[in-house]
């Protein structure tokens, strides 16, 4: 597979591969496994939480709230 990128980008590219103490082409290799093994988990993640609601398996509208802040404060 081939990609084009502007002179910009590559410039970039050879830049955060180097701080990385890489390739250029192994730093893409390793973020595109990277951002491929992000992908899977998010989707394993929404399908889990589909098929936990259509089993009904849900919480209160109130304790998603209290969750939801105690992720904001940290």
């Amino acid at each position: 597979m081939e990609i084009t990128l502007t002179p910009e980008q590559e410039a970039r590219l050879i830049e955060m591969a180097e701080f990385e103490g890489k390739t250029p082409s192994q730093f893409v290799s390793d973020t595109v496994t990277s951002r491929l093994e992000a992908d899977r988990y998010f989707r394993e993640r929404v399908q889990r939480g589909i098929e936990q609601a259509n089993a009904g398996e849900f919480i209160e509208e109130e304790e998603m709230d209290l969750r939801f802040e105690k992720m904001i404060r940290g």
